[in-house]
């Protein structure tokens, strides 16, 4: 019983002992990792810095960065565990990530495939910061590009969260990677109106619109769509360039359709109601509608 005292004595002992033999080390390791972290920062910005002089590509620059600072961190941890005396536990560490690589690859799989797809859209992708875009039935503006995700801000005021991988896999619309868009709206006018003069009447109105652009790709069109049931209907087509999608492209929209109103009166033309047609069918031979007049007499 004394023997065993003694031993489990010598072993706290020796334990104490070599804690404080290592406490400089861990001392060391802490200042290395607080240190490690700041220079990570440092360097993630010089790096950001130094690519924005060669790259106008902000979602790209921050993507790389963010790399960047993440392998610093990696590489200040590793070394802080092999100061402190741990570095068994790091090669340990890397040993056992190396051996459950199938197995962490199939656990983080989701994970891992938002990964590799940041770095992908990172390089290739179909849009930039601030490009509105429609993804899936996502419609909003880019804000940034994270390792696993890409954030969108919709013109709701709601932020969107989308996966990468399913950027990568999905159909992307850019409404404005080059600045331009078309816009379309229907008129109706009378059977009997003019229907070449009611075409460059509203296609004068369309190009002195404010905002609109037409060049040798871009035209301003008026085209007949379809014969309604009282009016025949002209389907008007201009292009806008903006960045603004939501808001300069509805207010273009908004002046283009007051301009065209307005010409349309202005020669006469005429934009009828919908015409209903109410028949009688068998023995009717008269509208079967009644109206009730001691009710309307009890009215104030």
């Amino acid at each position: 019983m004394v023997e065993s005292l003694q031993l489990i004595k010598e072993a706290i002992y020796g334990y104490w002992h070599d804690f404080l033999a290592s406490v400089p080390k861990i001392i060391v390791a802490i200042l290395i990792v607080i240190i490690g972290f700041l220079l990570a920062n440092f360097i993630a910005r010089l790096f950001k810095k130094a690519v924005l002089l060669r790259a106008q590509d902000p979602l790209m620059i921050n993507f790389l960065s963010k790399t960047v600072k993440l392998g610093v961190l990696v590489l200040i941890i590793m070394l802080a565990l092999k100061v402190a005396g741990l570095g068994s536990i790091a090669a340990g560490v890397l040993t056992a990530a190396g051996a459950s690589a199938v197995i962490i690859g199939f656990a983080f799989k989701d994970i891992g495939e938002n990964f590799i797809s940041g770095i992908i859209l990172s390089f290739n992708r179909p849009f930039n910061v601030n490009d509105t875009v429609m993804i899936d039935t996502i419609f909003g503006k880019v804000q940034s590009l994270e390792f696993r995700y890409t954030k969108l801000k919709t013109f709701d005021g709601r932020d969107v969260y989308i996966p990468n991988s399913d950027i990568i896999k999905k159909a992307v619309y850019n409404y404005t990677e080059d600045g331009y868009f078309r816009l379309d709206f229907m008129v109706g006018i009378d059977y009997d109106d003019d229907i070449e003069t009611a075409r460059t009447v509203i296609i004068d109105a369309v190009r002195n619109s404010e905002g609109v652009i037409e060049d040798a790709e871009h035209e301003c069109v008026v085209v007949v769509d379809s014969l309604g049931v009282s009016t025949v209907n002209l389907k008007i087509l201009f292009w806008t360039k903006t960045k603004e999608y939501r808001k300069r492209a509805l207010e273009v929209k908004s002046a283009v359709v007051r301009n065209v109103k307005q010409v349309i009166i202005e020669n006469g033309l005429n934009m009828p109601a919908d015409i209903t047609e109410i028949k009688l069918y068998g023995s009717q031979t008269s509208i079967p509608v009644t109206v009730d007049y001691n009710k309307l007499d009890s009215k104030p």
